[in-house]
Protein backbone atom coordinates (compact mmCIF):
# COMPACT_ATOMS: atom_id res chain seq x y z
CA UNK A 1 0.00 0.00 0.00
CA UNK A 2 1.10 3.33 -0.90
CA UNK A 3 1.44 5.84 1.68
CA UNK A 4 2.16 9.12 2.33
CA UNK A 5 5.69 9.99 4.73
CA UNK A 6 4.01 11.94 7.45
CA UNK A 7 1.28 8.62 7.42
CA UNK A 8 4.31 6.20 8.21
CA UNK A 9 4.09 4.50 11.26
CA UNK A 10 6.21 3.51 13.57
CA UNK A 11 6.53 -0.65 13.13
CA UNK A 12 5.50 -0.38 9.13
CA UNK A 13 7.58 -2.79 7.04
CA UNK A 14 8.38 -1.96 3.42
CA UNK A 15 7.60 -3.47 0.61
CA UNK A 16 9.67 -1.97 -1.87
CA UNK A 17 13.38 -0.08 -1.89
CA UNK A 18 13.79 3.62 -1.65
CA UNK A 19 15.56 5.42 -3.35
CA UNK A 20 16.25 9.19 -4.01
CA UNK A 21 16.32 11.48 -6.25
CA UNK A 22 20.03 10.96 -7.03
CA UNK A 23 18.94 7.08 -7.67
CA UNK A 24 21.07 6.13 -4.10
CA UNK A 25 19.39 3.36 -2.24
CA UNK A 26 17.83 4.72 1.09
CA UNK A 27 16.24 1.65 2.73
CA UNK A 28 15.80 -1.53 1.30
CA UNK A 29 12.77 -3.55 0.94
CA UNK A 30 11.32 -5.44 4.31
CA UNK A 31 13.03 -3.14 6.30
CA UNK A 32 10.67 -2.05 9.25
CA UNK A 33 10.69 1.46 9.42
CA UNK A 34 10.99 3.25 13.52
CA UNK A 35 12.29 6.59 13.92
CA UNK A 36 15.45 6.96 12.64
CA UNK A 37 14.63 5.05 9.41
CA UNK A 38 11.55 7.32 9.00
CA UNK A 39 14.15 10.76 9.72
CA UNK A 40 16.52 9.12 7.34
CA UNK A 41 13.36 9.45 4.60
CA UNK A 42 12.84 13.15 5.64
CA UNK A 43 16.77 13.43 5.27
CA UNK A 44 16.20 12.41 2.18
CA UNK A 45 13.32 14.02 0.65
CA UNK A 46 11.03 10.92 0.33
CA UNK A 47 7.46 11.75 -0.37
CA UNK A 48 5.78 8.60 -0.90
CA UNK A 49 6.56 5.44 0.27
CA UNK A 50 5.44 1.39 -0.36
CA UNK A 51 4.96 -0.50 2.63
CA UNK A 52 3.02 -4.18 3.89
CA UNK A 53 -0.67 -4.11 4.04
CA UNK A 54 -1.36 -3.00 7.44
CA UNK A 55 -3.93 -5.97 9.89
CA UNK A 56 -7.26 -5.18 9.36
CA UNK A 57 -7.00 -2.51 6.80
CA UNK A 58 -9.06 -3.11 3.78
CA UNK A 59 -7.63 -3.52 0.33
CA UNK A 60 -9.31 -0.29 -1.02
CA UNK A 61 -9.20 1.54 2.30
CA UNK A 62 -7.40 5.28 1.98
CA UNK A 63 -4.83 5.34 4.91
CA UNK A 64 -4.64 8.88 7.03
CA UNK A 65 -2.63 8.51 10.03
CA UNK A 66 -4.71 9.76 13.22
CA UNK A 67 -1.75 10.09 15.73
CA UNK A 68 -0.78 13.39 17.92
CA UNK A 69 2.37 13.50 16.00
CA UNK A 70 1.59 13.02 12.60
CA UNK A 71 1.68 16.49 11.62
CA UNK A 72 5.40 17.10 13.43
CA UNK A 73 8.60 16.17 11.62
CA UNK A 74 9.80 12.89 12.56
CA UNK A 75 13.29 13.90 12.02
CA UNK A 76 13.44 15.95 15.36
CA UNK A 77 13.23 13.61 17.98
CA UNK A 78 16.04 11.58 17.25
CA UNK A 79 17.81 14.77 16.30
CA UNK A 80 16.86 16.31 19.58
CA UNK A 81 18.57 13.20 21.52
CA UNK A 82 21.75 13.00 19.44
CA UNK A 83 21.99 17.25 20.69
CA UNK A 84 21.33 16.10 24.16
CA UNK A 85 23.92 13.01 24.07
CA UNK A 86 26.60 15.79 22.28
CA UNK A 87 25.78 17.93 25.13
CA UNK A 88 27.06 15.59 27.77
CA UNK A 89 30.23 14.56 25.45
CA UNK A 90 30.88 19.02 25.31
CA UNK A 91 30.31 18.76 29.22
CA UNK A 92 33.32 16.04 29.33
CA UNK A 93 34.92 17.42 27.57
CA UNK A 94 35.47 20.66 28.83
CA UNK A 95 36.11 19.38 32.08
CA UNK A 96 38.90 17.15 30.63
CA UNK A 97 40.53 19.44 28.73
CA UNK A 98 39.58 23.07 29.37
CA UNK A 99 37.50 23.74 26.36
CA UNK A 100 35.39 22.78 23.48
CA UNK A 101 35.95 22.98 19.79
CA UNK A 102 33.62 24.45 17.48
CA UNK A 103 33.41 21.11 15.13
CA UNK A 104 31.52 19.61 18.09
CA UNK A 105 29.28 22.14 18.46
CA UNK A 106 28.17 21.82 15.28
CA UNK A 107 28.21 17.64 14.90
CA UNK A 108 25.51 18.01 17.83
CA UNK A 109 23.44 21.00 17.73
CA UNK A 110 23.69 22.24 13.91
CA UNK A 111 21.62 19.61 12.45
CA UNK A 112 19.37 20.32 15.34
CA UNK A 113 19.38 23.90 13.96
CA UNK A 114 18.85 23.23 10.30
CA UNK A 115 15.72 21.79 10.78
CA UNK A 116 14.35 24.38 13.44
CA UNK A 117 13.65 26.86 10.50
CA UNK A 118 11.35 24.81 9.22
CA UNK A 119 9.18 24.41 12.09
CA UNK A 120 6.56 27.12 13.72
CA UNK A 121 4.88 25.06 16.68
CA UNK A 122 7.31 25.62 19.39
CA UNK A 123 4.73 24.47 21.87
CA UNK A 124 4.37 20.91 19.91
CA UNK A 125 8.23 20.83 19.54
CA UNK A 126 8.51 21.25 23.57
CA UNK A 127 5.77 19.20 24.46
CA UNK A 128 7.06 16.41 22.18
CA UNK A 129 10.83 16.88 23.35
CA UNK A 130 10.19 17.10 26.92
CA UNK A 131 11.43 14.32 29.18
CA UNK A 132 12.50 13.84 32.81
CA UNK A 133 15.86 12.32 31.71
CA UNK A 134 19.41 13.89 31.09
CA UNK A 135 18.16 17.19 32.88
CA UNK A 136 21.41 19.27 32.34
CA UNK A 137 21.69 18.51 29.16
CA UNK A 138 18.41 18.37 27.91
CA UNK A 139 18.13 21.78 29.50
CA UNK A 140 21.09 22.84 27.46
CA UNK A 141 19.54 21.77 24.22
CA UNK A 142 15.81 23.64 24.96
CA UNK A 143 17.94 26.44 25.54
CA UNK A 144 19.87 26.76 22.78
CA UNK A 145 16.49 25.83 20.65
CA UNK A 146 14.33 28.71 22.74
CA UNK A 147 16.97 31.39 22.13
CA UNK A 148 17.09 30.65 18.53
CA UNK A 149 13.68 31.15 18.17
CA UNK A 150 13.41 33.78 20.49
CA UNK A 151 16.23 35.78 18.42
CA UNK A 152 14.61 35.19 15.30
CA UNK A 153 11.53 36.59 16.59
CA UNK A 154 13.34 39.62 17.61
CA UNK A 155 14.03 40.41 13.72
CA UNK A 156 17.68 39.33 14.33
CA UNK A 157 19.61 37.76 10.94
CA UNK A 158 20.03 33.97 10.46
CA UNK A 159 23.56 34.56 11.42
CA UNK A 160 23.35 36.03 14.42
CA UNK A 161 19.83 33.91 15.17
CA UNK A 162 22.02 31.07 15.19
CA UNK A 163 24.75 32.46 16.92
CA UNK A 164 21.98 32.99 19.61
CA UNK A 165 20.96 29.49 19.65
CA UNK A 166 24.85 28.59 20.31
CA UNK A 167 25.24 30.74 23.23
CA UNK A 168 22.02 28.55 24.63
CA UNK A 169 23.20 25.87 23.93
CA UNK A 170 26.40 26.62 25.38
CA UNK A 171 25.44 28.75 28.32
CA UNK A 172 25.25 26.10 31.20
CA UNK A 173 28.86 24.65 30.55
CA UNK A 174 30.63 25.45 33.36
CA UNK A 175 28.39 22.80 35.63
CA UNK A 176 30.70 20.71 33.92
CA UNK A 177 32.61 21.70 37.06
CA UNK A 178 29.92 20.86 39.28
CA UNK A 179 30.26 17.95 41.43
CA UNK A 180 27.01 15.67 40.66
CA UNK A 181 26.23 15.09 43.84
CA UNK A 182 25.88 19.00 44.28
CA UNK A 183 24.18 19.26 40.99
CA UNK A 184 21.35 16.21 41.50
CA UNK A 185 20.84 16.94 45.43
CA UNK A 186 16.74 16.36 46.06
CA UNK A 187 16.92 18.57 48.90
CA UNK A 188 18.17 21.97 49.57
CA UNK A 189 21.63 22.97 49.18
CA UNK A 190 23.47 24.20 52.44
CA UNK A 191 24.82 27.72 51.46
CA UNK A 192 28.36 26.37 50.55
CA UNK A 193 27.14 24.09 48.23
CA UNK A 194 24.68 27.08 46.33
CA UNK A 195 27.60 29.28 46.32
CA UNK A 196 29.89 26.71 44.18
CA UNK A 197 26.53 26.07 41.52
CA UNK A 198 26.31 30.20 41.45
CA UNK A 199 30.37 29.77 40.57
CA UNK A 200 29.50 28.06 36.81
CA UNK A 201 28.69 31.24 34.98
CA UNK A 202 32.29 32.12 35.98
CA UNK A 203 33.83 28.70 35.40
CA UNK A 204 31.54 28.63 31.88
CA UNK A 205 32.88 32.06 30.75
CA UNK A 206 36.38 30.54 30.88
CA UNK A 207 35.78 27.85 29.31
CA UNK A 208 34.62 29.82 26.18
CA UNK A 209 36.77 32.74 26.49
CA UNK A 210 39.71 29.90 25.78
CA UNK A 211 37.17 27.91 23.03
CA UNK A 212 35.81 31.08 20.76
CA UNK A 213 36.95 34.59 19.36
CA UNK A 214 33.40 35.64 20.00
CA UNK A 215 33.21 37.40 23.30
CA UNK A 216 29.43 37.25 23.32
CA UNK A 217 28.98 33.44 23.57
CA UNK A 218 31.58 33.77 26.42
CA UNK A 219 29.57 37.10 27.86
CA UNK A 220 26.30 34.79 27.85
CA UNK A 221 27.21 32.25 29.97
CA UNK A 222 28.59 34.65 32.38
CA UNK A 223 25.46 36.90 32.45
CA UNK A 224 22.78 34.58 31.68
CA UNK A 225 21.72 34.86 35.61
CA UNK A 226 21.68 38.63 35.98
CA UNK A 227 18.91 40.12 35.87
CA UNK A 228 17.82 43.92 34.89
CA UNK A 229 17.02 45.13 38.62
CA UNK A 230 20.82 44.32 39.55
CA UNK A 231 19.76 41.04 42.12
CA UNK A 232 20.97 38.72 40.13
CA UNK A 233 24.69 37.09 39.58
CA UNK A 234 27.60 36.81 39.86
CA UNK A 235 28.14 40.39 39.34
CA UNK A 236 25.22 42.06 40.04
CA UNK A 237 24.75 44.08 36.64
CA UNK A 238 21.73 45.74 35.48
CA UNK A 239 19.78 46.92 32.44
CA UNK A 240 22.19 47.76 29.39
CA UNK A 241 25.16 46.57 30.99
CA UNK A 242 24.11 42.91 30.39
CA UNK A 243 24.76 41.76 26.83
CA UNK A 244 21.60 40.79 24.52
CA UNK A 245 22.74 37.70 23.72
CA UNK A 246 23.06 37.26 28.10
CA UNK A 247 19.85 38.59 28.09
CA UNK A 248 17.92 36.11 25.77
CA UNK A 249 19.43 33.11 27.63
CA UNK A 250 18.37 34.51 30.61
CA UNK A 251 14.74 33.87 29.10
CA UNK A 252 15.10 30.55 27.43
CA UNK A 253 16.94 29.50 30.27
CA UNK A 254 13.96 30.54 33.08
CA UNK A 255 11.47 29.10 30.58
CA UNK A 256 12.85 25.56 30.18
CA UNK A 257 13.86 25.34 34.04
CA UNK A 258 10.02 25.94 35.32
CA UNK A 259 8.64 23.70 32.45
CA UNK A 260 11.06 20.86 33.08
CA UNK A 261 11.05 18.06 36.12
CA UNK A 262 14.23 18.24 38.40
CA UNK A 263 15.03 16.46 41.28
CA UNK A 264 14.16 19.28 43.36
CA UNK A 265 11.35 20.65 41.66
CA UNK A 266 7.97 19.53 40.05
CA UNK A 267 7.65 20.75 35.42
CA UNK A 268 5.02 23.11 35.63
CA UNK A 269 3.01 23.60 33.20
CA UNK A 270 3.87 25.91 29.79
CA UNK A 271 1.01 28.48 29.48
CA UNK A 272 1.11 28.76 33.54
CA UNK A 273 5.40 29.47 33.21
CA UNK A 274 4.54 32.22 30.11
CA UNK A 275 2.28 33.87 33.04
CA UNK A 276 5.18 33.66 35.64
CA UNK A 277 7.68 35.27 32.81
CA UNK A 278 5.48 38.37 32.23
CA UNK A 279 5.84 38.80 36.02
CA UNK A 280 9.45 38.53 35.61
CA UNK A 281 9.76 41.16 32.92
CA UNK A 282 8.43 43.83 35.38
CA UNK A 283 11.64 43.23 37.59
CA UNK A 284 14.23 40.64 35.98
CA UNK A 285 13.83 39.86 32.45
CA UNK A 286 14.52 42.04 29.28
CA UNK A 287 10.54 43.27 29.17
CA UNK A 288 10.82 43.37 24.91
CA UNK A 289 12.56 40.13 24.77
CA UNK A 290 10.18 38.33 27.10
CA UNK A 291 7.08 40.17 25.75
CA UNK A 292 8.28 39.19 22.14
CA UNK A 293 8.77 35.50 23.54
CA UNK A 294 5.32 35.54 24.86
CA UNK A 295 3.52 36.83 21.83
CA UNK A 296 5.09 34.40 19.73
CA UNK A 297 4.45 31.60 21.85
CA UNK A 298 0.78 32.09 22.62
CA UNK A 299 -0.73 31.60 19.24
CA UNK A 300 1.20 27.93 19.55
CA UNK A 301 -1.38 26.94 22.25
CA UNK A 302 -4.61 27.38 20.08
CA UNK A 303 -6.08 23.73 19.40
CA UNK A 304 -4.08 22.52 22.03
CA UNK A 305 -5.87 19.63 24.63
CA UNK A 306 -5.94 20.89 27.72
CA UNK A 307 -7.05 19.74 31.55
CA UNK A 308 -8.86 22.38 33.71
CA UNK A 309 -8.56 22.28 37.34
CA UNK A 310 -11.90 21.48 37.41
CA UNK A 311 -10.95 18.02 36.10
CA UNK A 312 -12.20 18.56 32.62
CA UNK A 313 -10.69 18.12 29.25
CA UNK A 314 -11.15 20.39 26.28
CA UNK A 315 -9.18 22.52 23.40
CA UNK A 316 -7.79 26.12 23.16
CA UNK A 317 -10.16 27.35 20.57
CA UNK A 318 -9.08 31.51 20.69
CA UNK A 319 -6.52 33.36 22.69
CA UNK A 320 -7.73 36.32 25.23
CA UNK A 321 -6.31 39.59 23.81
CA UNK A 322 -6.77 41.05 26.89
CA UNK A 323 -5.14 38.22 28.53
CA UNK A 324 -3.11 35.68 27.54
CA UNK A 325 -3.35 33.37 29.54
CA UNK A 326 -6.95 32.82 30.35
CA UNK A 327 -7.87 31.60 26.72
CA UNK A 328 -11.08 30.55 25.28
CA UNK A 329 -11.80 26.62 25.90
CA UNK A 330 -14.18 24.04 24.68
CA UNK A 331 -15.19 21.36 26.22
CA UNK A 332 -17.53 19.06 24.15
CA UNK A 333 -20.72 21.33 23.52
CA UNK A 334 -19.89 24.19 26.04
CA UNK A 335 -16.95 27.17 25.05
CA UNK A 336 -15.82 28.56 28.46
CA UNK A 337 -13.94 31.64 28.73
CA UNK A 338 -11.17 31.96 30.95
CA UNK A 339 -11.06 35.30 31.42
CA UNK A 340 -14.60 34.79 32.61
CA UNK A 341 -14.67 31.87 34.68
CA UNK A 342 -11.97 32.87 37.04
CA UNK A 343 -12.13 30.05 39.35
CA UNK A 344 -11.51 27.73 36.78
CA UNK A 345 -7.22 27.20 35.28
CA UNK A 346 -5.86 25.25 33.17
CA UNK A 347 -4.35 22.83 34.92
CA UNK A 348 -1.85 21.14 31.73
CA UNK A 349 -1.69 21.41 28.32
CA UNK A 350 -1.01 18.46 25.61
CA UNK A 351 -0.61 18.33 22.19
Amino acid sequence: MRVHITDVRSGDQLSEDIFNSFGLNVLSKGTILNDREISRMYQHQIDFIEIQRRPGTAPAETEKEDKPNSNYNPLLRPLYHDAVAGAEQLFTRALEEGKIYEDDVKESFQPLVDNFRAERDVVSLLLMLNSQDDYTYQHSVQVGMLSYYIARWLGWNEEETVRAGKAGFLHDVGKCKIADAILNKPYKLTDDEYDEIKSHPQYGYEILKNSFDDPGIALAALQHHERIDGKGYPLGLTGDKIHPLAKIVAVADVYSAMISSRVYSDKKDLLQVLRELFDLSFTELDPEITHTFIRHMIPNFIGKRVELSSGESGTIVMSNPTDFFRPLVQVDEQFIDLSVKRDLEIKQVFM
